[in-house]
C-alpha cells in the first residue's frame, strides 16, 4: 500500500528529522520527500499491510508541520506502487 501526503515541510534537514521518526516507529515504511513538488510530497509505502496514515499526520504535526492525504489520482514516483486508495474516514483533497 502506498499513502501519499500534501505538507509544508521545506527543508531538507526538516524532512530527514521527520524520516528518522517515521522509520523508529515503522521500520518497514519506505519513505520519501519531493520537496521540489509544489505540495512537498511525503510518499510512504508498505509493502506488508496497512499504513498508519493518522499517527504519520500527528508526527509531522508534533514538529510543527500540517499533512493531508492527497487524492488518488496522484502519479507515483518510479518505484512506488499504483495502489492508492484513501482509508475510510479520511478526506480527500
Amino acid at each position: 500500500m502506498v499513502e501519499v501526503f500534501k505538507t509544508n515541510v521545506n527543508k531538507a534537514e526538516d524532512a530527514q528529522k521527520i524520516i528518522r521518526q517515521i522509520h523508529q516507529d515503522f521500520e518497514y515504511y519506505q519513505v520519501n520527500f519531493d520537496l521540489d513538488d509544489c505540495d512537498r510530497i511525503l510518499r510512504v509505502q508498505c509493502l506488508d499491510g496497512f499504513i498508519a496514515s493518522t499517527q504519520l499526520i500527528s508526527i509531522l504535526q508534533e514538529n510543527g508541520f500540517d499533512a493531508i492525504i492527497l487524492a488518488d489520482d496522484f502519479q507515483p514516483a518510479a518505484g512506488f506502487s499504483h495502489d492508492f486508495s484513501v482509508p475510510s474516514g479520511v478526506s480527500k483533497i
